[in-house]
């Protein structure tokens, strides 16, 4: 914060704009008026005013226009991260001090999960939370590990939820459940039974789920490539919920978690001929919505329905 104090003393102003200063942390992080101006809910011309009066403020150009699109100055980075605890602290004392009354409160909550994490975790919860909170609105976006951190940052999400692998420090996190995997195909499946070989798991159809798309091989295959063999891997998807249809209607099978098998109707499962490491999901927020509130309580309810 005192690079930021020095900042403004050296302009001669006691009376800076805090309007100002939010869009000039906000601008920092998209390096766009247009996306800047859809996050603060105002017109791109509004934005372009404010950034105008921000140059003449500082005395800098603070972004400028480059072959990649907008890029901050020297001096706009040296105040990145001060504004970036200037917004922190703003948060902290414009948070609400009284107890979270979900009758009556009216918000939004910014939940991050692929659908995986959405379907174990969000949706059991869903129908308490339209009963107990229901002026309160749920935006759930997509979790993105490379960028946990910048997702909470940006409160492009309030809570992220995720495999706890390669998550991020610096988070509060809490954990939610232990899972592991299961065989799945449909019912009545001619070779999905009980004491499958390892031959023959590796000669059935699988499918696999691949977040980023083009994936062919998982946790599974690299417990066989240590065994010195190879499953017959048929078919790669974007998200579980197409595979729920796709094991229904034809003689497919895939490895996928316990958790995500029982809400999927008309599939079986079965043990898997070896041991396939599973993992455990986590819930990760920020600093600023650690003492919210309205989070404890949207935190607390999605941990004890992952539980029932």
């Amino acid at each position: 914060m005192n690079d930021l104090i020095d900042n403004i003393d050296t302009v001669n102003t006691m009376k800076a704009d805090l309007n100002l200063l939010l869009t000039l942390s906000i601008l920092l992080e998209e390096n766009s008026v247009s996306r800047t101006a859809v996050r603060l809910n105002l017109s791109q011309p509004s934005v372009s005013a404010r950034l105008d009066r921000l140059r003449s403020w500082l005395g800098d150009p603070l972004l400028v226009p480059t072959s990649k699109g907008m890029r901050p100055t020297a001096r706009a980075e040296l105040l990145r991260r001060p504004l970036q605890q200037m917004c922190a602290l703003i948060d902290v004392v414009a948070s609400p001090t009284g107890p979270f009354l979900p009758a009556q409160a009216r918000g939004v909550w910014r939940v991050a999960a692929t659908d995986y994490g959405g379907q174990t975790v969000l949706t059991p919860a869903m129908r308490f939370l339209r009963e107990s909170a229901p002026g309160m609105q749920v935006v759930m976006t997509e979790m993105k590990p490379a960028l946990t951190v910048a997702q909470l940052e940006k409160g492009d999400a309030d809570l992220i939820i995720r495999q706890r692998t390669g998550a991020p420090e610096g988070l509060h996190m809490r954990s939610l459940f232990h899972e592991r995997y299961v065989l799945a195909g449909r019912a009545g499946h001619p070779y999905l039974v009980d004491g499958l070989s390892q031959e023959q798991f590796c000669r059935l159809e699988h499918v696999v789920v691949s977040p980023e798309g083009g994936g062919l091989s998982g946790v599974t295959d690299s417990v066989l490539e240590i065994a010195g063999m190879r499953r017959n891997v048929v078919l790669s998807l974007p998200h579980f919920m197409l595979m729920a249809r796709v094991l229904a209607e034809t003689d497919l099978v895939a490895m996928i978690p316990l958790k995500l098998a029982a809400r999927m109707p008309g599939l079986i499962t079965v043990k898997p001929p070896m041991n396939v490491p599973g993992f455990e999901m986590v819930m990760l927020w920020h600093e600023r919505q650690h003492r919210d509130p309205s989070h404890q309580w949207l935190r607390d309810q999605l941990y004890w329905h992952t539980r029932q």
